[in-house]
């Protein structure tokens, strides 16, 4: 009987397939667009490019040296020495890959810094989601990202974004202030891509609603709509009167609908909309399984 613990083979071959893809496009994130065109969009790769700039050490060397005391938190923190195996494979190559590669693009791509900028954060933001999904990081701030992901809930772009402050700020002193602004450009496309494809579009809309008129709210909803209305009390700690909280999600093109509905069977209603990435279940995406691999830590 095969341990439940350990990968198959397959499995493992994937995920270092995964893992190697991400590598390489975000290696051209670095060597295409960010460190021609002078952009430290954060993060320990963001300080490489910076010595590079100022003493001309490579880019990859100082990826690998300062991801080394980085590291070796990982470990002592995640408990877990798998991820600490791929994301030193994914740094390795990472690394290796953009001093080899660094020579043969001396200039950027574009003339343009900001589209230098924004290519170079998607690419950065792809590559990392890439090596996310085959359960490594490419380390840095990635990597402390995925600790407080794992203790705190944080989304990993927001985590990873609130961690770079200190290296925009140094982009600024030595590439002057308007390439801190680029950096920054290129620091939030790269979290946003990373959330983006990591968590999919946010493409339906959950809505709570306080109503004094449950059933005919309802009704209308499940009548016009056909989406199910779930219903609890709730009592307003101000006034101290129950009413009645009906919870509904819908599809992102259904709410205005959603609203007209409810205000005409209950014009006093009030309607709080908030929106979500995807939803399972019947009437929206059927539970089948998922076959990507689960991000084990």
């Amino acid at each position: 009987m095969k341990s439940l613990t350990r990968p198959s083979l397959f499995s493992l071959a994937f995920r270092y397939i995964l893992l190697t893809i991400g590598a390489v496009i975000s290696t051209l994130a670095v060597v295409l667009f960010e460190a021609p065109a002078e952009i430290a969009p954060g993060g320990v790769s963001g300080i490489a490019i910076i010595l590079n700039h100022l003493l001309g050490t490579p880019i990859g060397l100082m990826i690998i040296l300062g991801n080394i005391p980085i590291q070796l938190l990982a470990f002592r923190m995640m408990g877990s020495w798998r991820i600490v195996v791929r994301t030193v494979y994914t740094i390795i190559l990472y690394s290796i890959l953009i001093d080899l590669l660094t020579p043969y693009f001396p200039t950027p791509i574009s003339d343009d810094r900001l589209l230098n900028a924004l290519m170079g954060g998607i690419l950065s933001g792809v590559g990392a989601m890439i090596v996310i999904r085959g359960g490594g990081t490419l380390g840095g701030t990635s990597t402390l990202g995925r600790i407080l992901q794992a203790r705190y809930g944080i989304p990993l772009g927001s985590s990873v974004l609130y961690t770079d402050g200190a290296v925009i700020l140094l982009a600024g002193l030595v590439f002057g202030w308007e390439g801190a602004l680029y950096a920054m450009v290129a620091l939030y496309t790269a979290g946003a891509a990373t959330d983006y494809f990591l968590e999919g579009p946010s493409t339906i809309r959950t809505s709570v609603i306080i109503t004094d008129k449950p059933r005919e709210v309802a009704d209308a909803i499940l009548d016009e709509m056909g989406r199910g209305v779930t219903s609890w009390e709730g009592r307003g700690m101000f006034t101290d009167n129950t009413h009645s909280v009906l919870y509904v999600t819908v599809n992102r093109g259904q709410v205005a609908q959603l609203r007209a509905l409810v205000l005409k069977a209950d014009e006093k209603a009030f309607m709080v909309i908030g929106q979500g990435h995807s939803a399972y279940g019947h009437g929206f995406k059927e539970v089948r399984g998922d076959r990507a691999l689960p991000l084990q830590m």
